[in-house]
């Protein structure tokens, strides 16, 4: 009888694709989708604070039969705000169509992480039609909303990927106790009120994002400011018990990401009270858009910093043999 042969084939896990970017190179596009998601929201708020919101009266054109806006005379520089906008769309819908190229390809990692990857794409899709929805709807204050919150989500989304690249798809093994992960966790819906609040309160505000039509909710923005001025005293509070439970943490990335997350959540507070006493300075509002984006992509870094994964052992080795440094 024959020998079985050593060379049977054997089934295993699934090699990196060939023709992939360099891990150096996946990160700078990881990071621009994340920089566009984040900058997408303040030239979305320039349209809205310079009253450009209905530069160009319909979508997906700027005016009927013209997709551009045609200079003459009587124009006025709104139509060039919006239509800037909506050009940084297009750009950011090519560095989320590249980020979906890196991760989904990617068969040697996890289906979850390459599902992560494809959010940046939909999400863009989607905010294209909800864009095109809040100027063809006149800015009503709820889509104007919903375009913002959407947003944050993408922002969210595309901080954990950049997280979830540096690592392996190992279980996630925690950095610190049981009530540390109970405190960072309560801060996520904490945070989502927060941001909640703070479009209702935008949406009683004086900033409609078009003078000539001011729709605004029937609610009263000091009182609405209030609330949402108690709900970031709530975040604030538990953001400082987390650094308290984090100080003789041995990781230092774990201080240093939660660290973080008390100075922007103190600019936040600081910018928030300080356009509220000076008339909501456009500059200081857009400022404040700003910063909420930034909150959410710092938050999301720190929830995932309290823990990490490893490669499972036996997978496919890496793309790139590059060493993978801890995610910043």
């Amino acid at each position: 009888m024959s020998p079985v042969s050593s060379t049977a084939p054997t089934t295993g896990p699934a090699a990196p694709p060939r023709l992939m970017p360099s891990y150096r190179w996946a990160r700078r596009i990881l990071w621009a989708n994340l920089v566009a998601q984040v900058g997408i929201v303040v030239t979305g708020g320039a349209v809205r604070l310079t009253g450009s919101g209905l530069g160009c009266s319909t979508w997906p054109q700027c005016e009927p039969g013209q997709f551009a806006p045609q200079f003459h005379e009587a124009t006025s520089w709104h139509p060039y705000i919006e239509f800037g906008n909506r050009t940084l769309t297009g750009v950011l819908a090519v560095l989320a169509l590249l980020t979906a190229w890196i991760v989904v390809r990617r068969r040697d990692r996890s289906r979850g992480f390459r599902l992560l990857g494809l959010v940046p794409l939909v999400g863009t899709v989607v905010q294209a039609v909800v864009g095109g929805l809040t100027v063809l709807l006149e800015l009503h204050p709820g889509w104007v909303g919903t375009h913002f919150v959407l947003s944050m989500l993408l922002i969210l989304a595309s901080r954990a990927l950049l997280v979830r690249h540096a690592e392996g798809d190992g279980p996630p093994q925690p950095l610190v106790d049981a009530r540390t992960r109970l405190v960072a966790r309560l801060l996520v819906p904490l945070g989502a009120v927060v941001v909640v609040l703070g479009v209702i309160t935008t949406g009683a505000g004086p900033h409609s994002g078009d003078a000539e039509i001011p729709y605004r909710l029937a609610l009263d923005p000091v009182a609405v400011s209030r609330v949402h001025a108690l709900s970031v005293w709530v975040y604030l509070a538990g953001v400082v018990a987390l650094v308290v439970l984090t100080r003789h943490v041995t990781q230092g990335r774990v201080r240093t990401t939660t660290r973080r997350l008390l100075i922007v959540t103190l600019a936040q507070g600081v910018i928030g009270y300080v356009q509220f006493f000076t008339g909501l300075p456009e500059v200081l509002v857009g400022a404040h858009m700003l910063g909420a984006g930034l909150l959410v992509a710092v938050q999301t870094n720190n929830l995932l910093s309290l823990r990490r994964r490893d490669t499972v052992v036996g997978s496919a080795p890496a793309a790139s043999t590059t060493p993978v440094p801890a995610p910043a």
